[in-house]
């Protein structure tokens, strides 16, 4: 290419992927002999000799599967970390198996092992922090770059124009767009100079070598255009992919996937897939005990003053949506003098002469909901996730507010990321349940482990005192 723009690393990319593997060969080493050396075992031992070539190979062979060791350039770190983590797990995992079938878990230390796997990984997750950060460096100063073209010029070439603008870390330097019928219409415009020509011009420039990636942006009735442009660039190297207009839909999730080989993109999917779903529930057994553990004392205290401030039951149930609009039990402390669970439920206003003395002082710091974590160790909530609204409620808001119900793709959480920005107390009126539900959307969009830490922390510092909360 004639503009130089190929960087330093860009003809060596398999050179590269070589040498991670390597590098991660290196570190599954250094961190089995740091856990040796730790644990007070010999250097030398012969079975943890075996067993580091065990890991070395599994852990290259099941990242290979996961794609661990192709271009990282449009994955996210995070997408990174978790293959990374995901294919240690499957090696230890693995190599625990092989070791019971062969009844060889005797020649290991135990204390050692449990060192080796818990170093390994961190160390294989550092190597891809600190190769992130010099690959960004570098395509962000104009090196290990990538050409890139957009076939189509409208609102959704547009957006992904500013998208990819606002990532040079991925180190894709845009041309241009390309459209027939845009550029007869528009040339000669001002507006048009990043409009470079016509299909017959992308096609010419991708045959030189000049482009690495292509991406169509075409709308969907266009159909003959694509195919025709498609096979055309198929007498080029470069790399083509078509983009659907998913703009025109308000999505929450989406995955690829197929039947018998047909391919299907879901638009409404739960994000917890796989062992996504297994860490989250491990998330929630483990901070679910110890919270209980520690809030067992200050419940049987907060449950005596329950029965002496009122009559009726400590626990208050009511009846809430749960994971995929079946319908869980939600437990509470009472704080009100009635328990109503019917067609009709007046929501807590200011002044409510429903609630107690006491009952005021559990809802404004929250103490109300801690039986709640027992739900979290049935398995009907989660400690971080929307939180469930009544029955009737719920059967209020669904034909009010657009993509209500997509909140209840995963379990109902005791905090979320709606209550750490503010969301609590009555919703007197729409616009509050949809900033609600808009917050809580864009949980089950962003949803991570480390999303869900920062709002338990959050939860800590501002979420459990609210002055809209009676």
């Amino acid at each position: 290419m004639g503009d130089g723009s190929g960087g330093l690393i860009r003809p060596h990319s398999s050179v590269l992927s070589a040498m991670v593997r390597g590098v991660d060969a290196l570190l599954i080493l250094a961190a089995l002999r740091l856990a040796l050396e730790l644990t007070g075992r010999p250097l030398d031992h012969a079975a943890f000799t075996l067993a580091s070539a065990w890991a070395i190979l599994l852990f290259i062979g099941f990242g290979g599967l996961l794609g661990l060791y192709a271009s990282s350039r449009t994955h996210s770190l995070q997408a990174l970390l978790a293959r990374a983590m995901l294919a240690w797990v499957l090696t230890a995992t693995t190599m625990i198996i092989i070791a019971f079938l062969t009844k060889t878990s005797g020649e290991f230390s135990r204390v050692a092992t449990v060192t080796w796997f818990s170093l390994a990984p961190a160390l294989l997750v550092l190597e891809r922090l600190v190769l992130r950060v010099v690959l960004s460096s570098l395509r962000s100063g104009g090196h290990n770059t990538r050409t890139l073209a957009i076939v189509g010029k409208n609102s959704q070439a547009e957006e992904l124009h500013q998208r990819i603008a606002a990532a040079p870390w991925m180190g894709l330097r845009f041309v241009g767009f390309y459209d027939d019928r845009a550029f007869d219409r528009e040339k000669g415009q001002p507006h048009a100079t990043a409009l470079l020509g016509r299909f017959d011009d992308l096609v010419a420039r991708a045959r030189r070598g000049e482009i690495d990636y292509v991406y169509i942006v075409l709308p969907m009735r266009a159909e003959k255009r694509i195919v025709d442009l498609v096979d055309a660039l198929a007498d080029t190297t470069a790399s083509v992919y078509f983009v659907p207009n998913f703009f025109i839909f308000d999505l929450m999730q989406s995955r690829v996937t197929q039947i018998d080989g047909i391919p299907l993109i879901g638009l409404h999917e739960t994000p917890l897939f796989g062992i996504d779903g297994w860490l989250k529930r491990c998330e929630d057994l483990a901070f679910g005990s110890a919270i209980l553990a520690l809030a067992a004392l200050p419940m049987l205290v907060i449950a005596l003053g329950v029965k002496l401030s009122s009559p009726g039951p400590v626990i208050f149930r009511q009846r809430r949506y749960g994971l995929n609009g079946k319908i869980v039990e939600v437990w509470k402390f009472r704080t009100m003098t009635v328990c109503e669970d019917g067609a009709n439920i007046a929501q807590a206003c200011r002044g409510d002469c429903r609630v107690t003395r006491f009952g005021a002082l559990l809802r404004r710091t929250s103490l109300d909901e801690l039986p709640q974590f027992i739900n979290v160790l049935q398995g009907t909530m989660s400690i971080v996730g929307p939180r469930p609204h009544a029955v009737a409620h719920n059967e209020q808001y669904r034909g009010q507010i657009r993509g209500y119900m997509l909140r209840h793709k995963v379990k109902p959480g005791i905090t979320g990321l709606a209550q750490i920005n503010g969301c609590r107390g009555e919703t007197d009126t729409v616009d509050k349940m949809h900033q609600r539900v808009t917050y809580d959307l864009a949980y089950l969009r962003g949803w991570s482990l480390w999303l869900d830490v920062k709002i338990i922390f959050m939860t800590v510092f501002k979420g459990f005192s609210n002055p809209n909360a009676y």
